[in-house]
């Protein structure tokens, strides 16, 4: 990719994330602490789009940076990849939150803070144009896939998402790290075959169209 797309990609993620932090569509935007819009190489071939940001990432106002985040990277690593190969982001861009009266304590987001945020998801995948898109966990695949699947039945195996870009479903980090001794190790061989699938994916030749525009945007 041309240094040249690569900024104009970068500054139209910046334009984008300045809109999402002034945004108050939802009451979560006046509870949060930072809009976490997203990180990650403008030109990634694989987007990682998980559920929602969590306290950490509330507070730093980057995705994936708690447990369930060094987790991910660990993810990304098996299969040859950094953090900063991709782009990361959440299908809502503030904290969902429930007050227990004590705390603010995270929450799944609603349907409708997943409506009133789906414009800014469809914004980034236009810019980013990812080849794959990587969903984490049931309400990131199910934006993608439709309310009626299932993580545990369509995991690992690929659909068309938008724009026809290859769309596939693992479990959530922060899930698996629920999750303990025999079960643990039982996801954690699912995952490593869902992730090798994204590998294998990834490593195949472009088609013919869109490897002339990758050569064409490198001059």
């Amino acid at each position: 990719m041309s240094l040249a797309e690569r900024g104009r990609r970068a500054r139209a993620i910046e334009q984008a994330a300045a809109v999402v932090e002034a945004c108050r569509k939802c009451g979560i935007g006046s509870t949060r602490t930072h809009s976490v819009y997203g990180e990650g190489d403008p030109c990634a071939a694989i987007m990682v789009v998980g559920e929602g940001p969590g306290e950490t990432e509330d507070r730093l106002g980057r995705p994936f940076v708690g447990r369930a985040g060094e987790l991910l990277d660990k993810m990304l690593a098996a299969i040859d990849l950094a953090r900063e190969d991709v782009f990361i982001c959440n299908t809502v861009k503030c904290r969902p939150t429930l007050d227990d009266g004590q705390r603010l304590r995270n929450r799944a987001p609603d349907p409708q803070e997943m409506k009133n945020c789906r414009p800014y998801l469809d914004l980034q995948i236009d810019i980013i144009r990812p080849r794959i898109i990587l969903a984490l966990g049931a309400p990131a695949a199910k934006s993608f896939m439709g309310e009626k699947f299932s993580i545990t039945k369509g995991r690992g195996q690929w659909f068309e998402g938008p724009a026809g870009i290859a769309t596939i479903a693992t479990f959530h980090p922060a899930y698996i790290l629920r999750q303990t001794g025999g079960e643990l190790s039982a996801m954690k061989r699912l995952v490593f075959a869902d992730l090798k699938a994204v590998r294998a994916k990834l490593d195949e030749p472009l088609p013919v169209i869109e490897a002339a525009i990758v050569q064409d945007s490198l001059f």
